[in-house]
């Protein structure tokens, strides 16, 4: 069957008629206008540099801060998903016009919860890296190989662009046809839906019932590993081995709090008329804020960091 999207410019008399296939009923579209930080019109330059310091920074870590494997596919698939909002983001601080295109949503939608969801499922994965490192280390090599780690990146990544584009058809298969104005700086998933002139509720459970698979499920099981994990590193018989083995997991710890936590608020949470704005504050923190962390946390591991970041601070350095 065939669809027709219609979008609704400036004028009425100036429409485009596309046809797509893959949708039951014929949509009447408009464009979206993505309000973002309009109501901060008077710091519009300053957010820029902010902005493009911070994301200029996050392609910056990632290329240059020393990271295993894992680690590296996680800050890579990050700073894609912070591709895909911060230079439109940036294009609207300085425009006049802050309109987007249906298509151009819709596909902005896909690829953020692609990497969104795939960075949930590669926690989890590092954190059973991090369990199988510590509880069998004479088998590390065997029981994570390059293969099986490949195998795993692989189907995180797979898993989470087909949970993504299943988010994205349910979302872009409802009736839009009235406000046009989303309540956010890029197409998420809330903002767009409270624009639908339909009911949505049976939607909205099922996009409910997807995050909770990609949010708690990852969660509880990095949950299940560290449980392991504590029990292991008790019976070590060294306070030194201890001091080691927990260090080892603090730096992953951090990174699974802010990020499940920050998924959780956004998602996972009852409806509020009022939350938008907030969203939005949340919002930077897992779209800017976390990509940042994720190599400066691990870096922090680093003896020659630590030791230059002392000398900032004008802490004593231990020296031979």
């Amino acid at each position: 069957t065939k669809i027709l999207i219609i979008f609704s410019l400036q004028t009425p008399s100036q429409k485009e008629v596309i046809q797509m296939q893959g949708f039951n009923r014929t949509t009447v579209v408009t464009q979206f206008i993505l309000v973002g930080f309009s109501s901060l019109e008077e710091l519009q330059v300053l957010l820029f540099v902010i902005f493009l310091l911070l994301y200029l920074t996050i392609l910056m870590a990632t290329l240059h801060t020393p990271m295993y494997g894992f680690l590296f596919i996680l800050s890579f698939s990050e700073s894609c998903y912070t591709f895909v909002i911060i230079p439109q983001l940036l294009v609207h601080l300085l425009s006049a016009t802050k309109t987007i295109s249906f298509i151009a949503c819709a596909t902005q939608l896909f690829f953020f919860l692609g990497f969104a969801c795939t960075n949930c499922f590669l926690i989890a994965v590092m954190g059973y890296d991090r369990y199988v490192a510590i509880c069998h280390p004479l088998r590390y090599t065997l029981i994570m190989s390059k293969r099986i780690g490949l195998g795993l990146v692989s189907l995180s990544t797979v898993t989470g662009f087909f949970i993504a584009l299943v988010a994205t058809n349910l979302i872009c298969g409802m009736h839009f046809c009235g406000p046009n104005r989303v309540n956010h700086y890029f197409c998420d998933m809330a903002p767009v839906i409270k624009l639908a002139c339909t009911d949505t509720h049976v939607k909205e459970l099922a996009l409910f019932s997807l995050s909770i698979l990609v949010i708690m499920m990852p969660f509880l099981l990095i949950l299940v590993s560290y449980g392991f994990i504590v029990n292991t590193i008790l019976k070590i018989p060294s306070a030194e081995g201890k001091r080691k083995a927990f260090a080892t997991c603090a730096s992953h710890l951090t990174v699974v709090f802010v990020h499940y936590g920050c998924a959780s608020i956004i998602y996972l949470r009852p409806k509020s008329k009022s939350a938008s704005d907030k969203d939005q504050l949340v919002a930077v923190t897992y779209t800017v804020v976390t990509p940042l962390l994720n190599p400066l946390v691990y870096s922090l591991r680093n003896k020659e960091v630590k030791t230059a970041l002392k000398r900032v601070l004008g802490m004593p350095v231990a020296t031979k």
